[in-house]
């Protein structure tokens, strides 16, 4: 688990994802101003700890886009509590709350 807090590249791709998600992860380094291989690295933790879903891209079936996984975010900040920086992160980036 990321008990403290979101690393500053896994925080960029999450704010990116969760401000205009979903998106592809070459529009998430865009965004995100992350070099794309630090931005795959963000993606798969991401999804290690289901912050984030895979969808299929509808327009081009070769890769996939990515997407908040709010339900989860919920959950962390329950279990972490709202004055943690874990949950003061989530709050911030997933729900656009102040923790």
């Amino acid at each position: 688990m990321l008990e403290k807090g979101l690393p500053h590249s896994l925080f960029a791709v999450l704010r990116s994802i969760a401000r205009a998600g979903p998106l592809a992860p070459k529009e998430i380094s865009r965004q995100s101003k992350v070099p794309e291989r630090t931005v795959t690295y963000a993606l798969r933790r991401l999804l290690q700890q289901k912050l984030i879903v895979k969808i299929p891209n509808l327009q081009d079936m070769r890769q996939c886009l990515y997407a908040p996984n709010l339900e989860k975010a919920r959950e962390i900040i329950n279990i972490h509590g709202h004055d943690s920086l874990m949950a003061s992160q989530l709050n911030l980036i997933l729900l656009g709350n102040s923790a």
